[in-house]
């Protein structure tokens, strides 16, 4: 009734084999994530830098480029130049999320430095919420 099997599984010749594309470590892919995470927080940085300038911002986004540049293996992350024109409160709501995601991964991966950046850029973000520590520059 039935008609034995003439060759051989799929699954028998795909485990005897090595795989011809390349695969990434576990701590490779968190590197990878970790640092577009980063580059995110770096691009609404800028947006705030341009909106209310502050050495603050000046500084943090320094830290989060080089940090981007670490991980990357050395290549500094592309920047635009953006418009000064958004609402100051939702970007801080914005780059406080964006520093959350990165502080998760970065305590995933044991980064010490990026995640007390991170720290540091979400308590920055959340006094940008507040309203009573909003500015009226801001």
């Amino acid at each position: 009734m039935y008609e034995p099997i003439r060759s051989k599984s799929v699954h028998s010749t795909m485990a005897g084999t090595s795989c011809d594309f390349p695969h990434r470590s576990r701590e490779e892919e968190l590197d990878i994530q970790l640092a577009g995470h980063l580059a995110a927080l770096l691009a609404v940085t800028d947006e705030l830098r341009a909106l209310t300038p502050s050495a603050d911002l000046d500084t943090a986004a320094e830290r989060l480029a080089a940090q981007v540049a670490r991980l990357r293996g050395g290549r500094t992350p592309l920047r635009a130049a953006p418009a000064a024109a958004g609402d100051p409160a939702a970007l801080h709501r914005r780059a406080h999320t964006l520093a959350g995601r990165a502080l998760v991964v970065a305590a995933s991966r044991a980064d010490t430095a990026v995640a007390i950046l991170t720290a540091e850029r979400m308590d920055a973000h959340a006094a940008g919420t507040d309203p009573k520590t909003l500015s009226p520059a801001h």
